[in-house]
């Protein structure tokens, strides 16, 4: 996916599925976007949860690596069974990313 350009901004639990053969396989590609020619995105888009600071902070260009953060906390999820960055509402979980 990133080899070809494309950013997923959208990996979740939700967006993991398991193949027969026990391949894990990445779905919903509806937020993706693909960067052309190593532009740096700016859009804000995915779940809050698994947002990379740089995608919150929307001053920020960033690249294919907020996907990777995603997979971090995707990780601590399956590993934990709870997300690492937790609050009352959106804003303190945003401040604690």
């Amino acid at each position: 996916m990133h080899s070809q350009g494309i950013v997923h901004r959208d990996i979740k639990p939700e967006n993991i599925m398991l193949s027969v053969t026990g391949e894990l396989k990445i779905i919903d590609f509806g937020l993706s976007k693909q960067q052309v020619g190593g532009q740096k995105l700016k859009t804000i888009a995915g779940t809050p949860y698994y947002m990379a600071p740089e995608m919150l902070d929307g001053n920020v260009p960033y690249d294919s690596k907020v996907d990777i953060w995603s997979l971090g906390v995707l990780l601590y999820v399956f590993m934990c069974g709870y997300l690492p960055f937790q609050g009352e509402n959106r804003n303190d979980v945003f401040h604690k990313i």
